[in-house]
């Protein structure tokens, strides 16, 4: 676990170890979000980087509105 400080200007560093670890570059984008006092910085990645990670995945299986919502379509179209 690294410990890091807030600068003055409310500034963090990420740890070098995080950023070799996950391949952090320079100005990469994040996005930080606080729910339940705990605070999560999402990378905003480039879509560029994604190509092929996804290849393998279909779309068999996977549910429509109907079953979302465990009503009959009907009674979701009729409100």
């Amino acid at each position: 676990m690294d410990v890091v400080t807030v600068s003055k200007k409310y500034q963090v560093v990420i740890p070098a170890s995080i950023r070799e670890r996950l391949d952090i570059q320079l100005g990469e984008r994040m996005v930080m979000l606080e729910k339940n006092g705990v605070i999560r910085i999402i990378r905003i990645g480039d879509i560029k980087r994604l190509k092929g990670r996804f290849c393998k995945i279909g779309s068999e299986g996977l549910r429509d509105d109907s079953e979302r919502f465990n009503q009959p379509a009907t009674q979701i179209a009729n409100g």
